[in-house]
């Protein structure tokens, strides 16, 4: 019996892969308030996992992390899955002025990221058997959009990251599995949405995140892009000269 950890234990997406891999598994939830995720352990209990704990994380307090993830592997036992699902998106309009809100971003999505991941490989690593952690990265770092290139830039820098983290671990006992959603409409572009924005091309759900993510990981591969066609559409991105580029809309 393997454990699952998902590091932003109330994130829609987290949740949702977390509950396709359950199964005969031991999950654990970790976010701020532990107390107050009822919903997210009722739904992975009814997803067959034998049982479900929660525990205190705040991405940002990277001070906190190293005392964590050593507690979890003492407490919880060899860690098989860790799904790496925190972030925000931010408010695109204010980080382009106010210093501390990009900061905040890129502290978030970039600088925790980091911290959490190395933590967990170097405990997975001295752990016995494979496992894997499952990183959540976005076309949006693709080729970085100047409608939200501060969040943008944060997912470039972690697709890096985990991409030569990934070449780093080839032979190990710790895989990285790398997904690449396009916009998901959920929880956290709700409110973006409210303000009139309208979801892009190719649009998927938190569900079908979920499932793309859960029939990669048992086919062991090591990226996979949601829905899969935006794989090319955004090779012929890349290539599109910079004056056509800056004038996209979105």
């Amino acid at each position: 019996m393997g454990t699952i950890v998902v590091f932003g234990g109330r994130s829609e997406i987290g949740v949702a892969t977390a509950a396709r891999l359950a199964a005969g598994k031991k999950v654990i939830l970790a976010a701020r308030r532990p107390d107050d995720l009822a919903a997210e352990c009722d739904a992975l209990r009814a997803a067959g996992a034998t049982g479900v704990s929660t525990v205190a994380f705040d991405a940002d307090d990277v001070a906190s992390h190293p005392a964590l993830v050593r507690s979890l592997a003492d407490t919880y036992g060899p860690i098989e899955i860790a799904i790496v699902a925190f972030g925000i998106l931010g408010d695109a309009r204010r980080a382009k002025t106010d210093v501390q809100h990009a900061l905040a971003i890129a502290h978030t999505d970039y600088y925790a990221q980091i911290s959490v991941i190395t933590l967990l490989v170097n405990a997975l690593r001295a752990q016995p058997g494979d496992s894997t952690v499952i990183v959540f990265s976005s076309v949006a770092g693709v080729r970085v959009r100047r409608a939200n290139y501060v969040y943008g830039s944060t997912k470039a820098g972690l697709d890096g990251f985990a991409s030569g983290l990934a070449d780093a671990l080839s032979g190990s006992n710790v895989h990285v599995l790398l997904a690449r959603p396009g916009f998901v409409i959920g929880n956290m572009t709700a409110e973006l949405m409210a303000t009139g924005v309208e979801p892009a091309p190719m649009s998927v759900t938190a569900g079908q995140v979920a499932d793309a993510v859960a029939t990669a990981y048992r086919k062991g591969r090591g990226e996979v892009w949601i829905p899969g066609r935006l794989r090319p559409v955004f090779f012929v991105m890349r290539l599109l000269p910079r004056a056509i580029w800056r004038r996209l809309p979105r």
